[in-house]
């Protein structure tokens, strides 16, 4: 049986594996969540199996629960939400490593043994302590994305000293709790589950809505190195190679996505970084732009349709108005007249890494279409229009010039190099890092307000009568 276990076990480490690797492309992604949904089947399977007789009603109930959740999530929830669900989804990662630190302890207390062996101390003490910061962490996330609260930095006098204190007395209870091999009384061991519960919240509250993106894969990397040390409680060797992936992955992920902002991971999570955008303009001292063109459906539909290659730029606002059919719908026009469409794509764009590939996927937007920003920059000097749709500080050209902006050094989409920029925006509200973007005062720069849906769905019904 525990040969057949280890060999089952194996399996779904392989198929965890494969998905991964599969997800690296657009084209193989849903063959690598098939295949990661299989192994996770297997793995589930086998805790039943060697679990029966021990509580296996439990597991049964909570896989029922849980896959019943997922599976409602999954249909009912909004391709615009998918942020504020992966969020959630890390939450719940690390909360369950947490919650199984607080039921070992306990049943600890229970078995009445005088100490903890070391190995299981460590892993319990660590393992509870980074499940709570990524748990508390997401949950603020979530209600920073889903605008529950502001996506403002939060931040108040001696607030890096607070969390200095709450750091170091979670060290402090956390050493004091290995070194006495469990047996310090409950009240500490709850008030560190409290303190690192507290310092999640504390942690996440200074981060602005510009840098979610880089948050919510580090809380992914949290939760897998939380899921990894569990392992080392439960002797699971499943556990700890699952949860090393997650982990690692997660980690590339945020410094990929700290470079694509030319950001480093320290000034991210102190910087106190992004407005949350703004009903005016943010730059100090300039007022917002004011020499701004505007253009109407008409016009820009006569420039779209006569074009030679058209670049569609997305950005958080196609996702708010779930414009992303809409735009598939107005290239198939322009293709059928031989324009050549293109999408190039920031690695920052949207709320979360990959948020522009996963609603253009929805669409069914061909994956050669989709460029990413190192292969669509040298696309737009050739470019006769770039339309972008509620993209706003990935395509900022201070980033390239004004070294006073917060922006500067971070690799942006070159859409001003274009020989027409056309820019869909509801108003000259700021995007979410809250500064000017002087591209909307560059000559060959007109803005088209309104709706993005029922903008785009006006070019497509203009191009459509030429």
């Amino acid at each position: 049986m525990n040969v057949a276990a280890s060999l089952l076990d194996l399996v779904a480490i392989a198929l965890f594996i494969l998905g991964l690797h599969f997800l690296n492309a657009p084209p193989t992604a849903r063959l690598g969540n098939r295949l990661a949904a299989i192994g996770m089947f297997i793995a589930l399977v086998m805790v039943l199996v060697q679990t029966l007789g021990i509580g296996w009603w439990a597991i049964a109930l909570g896989t029922v629960i849980g896959a019943t959740i997922g599976i409602v999530a999954a249909v009912r929830v909004k391709m615009t939400a998918m942020p504020q669900m992966v969020a959630l989804y890390n939450g719940a990662g690390g909360g369950a490593a947490a919650l199984i630190g607080v039921v070992e302890y306990a049943v600890f207390l229970a078995s009445g043994h005088s100490a903890l062996d070391p190995v299981v101390a460590i892993s319990l003490v660590l393992s509870m302590i980074i499940g709570s910061i990524s748990v508390a962490g997401s949950i603020i996330a979530f209600l920073k994305l889903q605008e529950v609260m502001t996506g403002r930095p939060i931040t108040y006098p001696g607030q890096q000293v607070v969390n200095a204190f709450i750091a170091l007395a979670i060290v402090g209870l956390g050493g004091w709790f290995i070194a006495s091999a469990g047996t310090l009384p409950p009240a500490a061991f709850y008030g560190l589950l409290a303190a690192a519960l507290v310092l999640g919240v504390l942690f996440v509250l200074p981060i602005g809505g510009a840098d979610m993106p880089v948050v919510i894969s580090l809380l992914n990397s949290f939760t897998g190195l939380a899921v990894a040390i569990t392992g080392f409680e439960l002797d699971s060797v499943l556990l700890i190679i699952c949860g090393a992936l997650v982990g690692a992955s997660g980690t590339i992920l945020t410094v990929d996505m700290g470079r694509a902002m030319n950001r480093s991971i320290t000034n991210v999570l102190f910087g106190a970084f992004g407005s949350g955008g703004g009903s005016e303009p943010a730059a100090a001292g300039s007022g917002g732009p004011q020499n701004v063109r505007s253009v109407s459906a008409d016009d820009v539909a006569v420039m779209l349709a006569y074009a030679s290659k058209v670049m569609f730029v997305p950005g958080y606002g196609m996702a708010v108005a779930q414009a992303q059919h809409s735009v598939k719908a107005l290239a198939d026009q322009l293709e059928g007249r031989g324009v050549k469409v293109l999408y190039a794509i920031h690695p920052v764009a949207g709320r979360m890494p990959g948020h522009m590939n996963v609603l253009l996927a929805e669409a069914n937007v061909p994956y050669e279409q989709l460029l990413d920003m190192e292969d669509a920059n040298p696309e737009f000097p050739t470019t006769d229009v770039a339309l972008v749709i509620g993209a706003n500080d990935v395509t900022n050209p201070a980033a390239r010039n004004v070294k006073s902006s917060p922006i500067y050094g971070m690799p942006i989409l070159d859409v001003d190099k274009a020989a027409n920029v056309i820019v869909l925006k509801r108003s000259m509200r700021s995007g979410f890092a809250g500064i000017d973007n002087p591209l909307y005062e560059m000559p060959n720069c007109a803005m088209l307000f309104g709706d993005a849906k029922a903008s785009v769905d006006g070019l497509t019904a203009a191009v459509k009568a030429l």
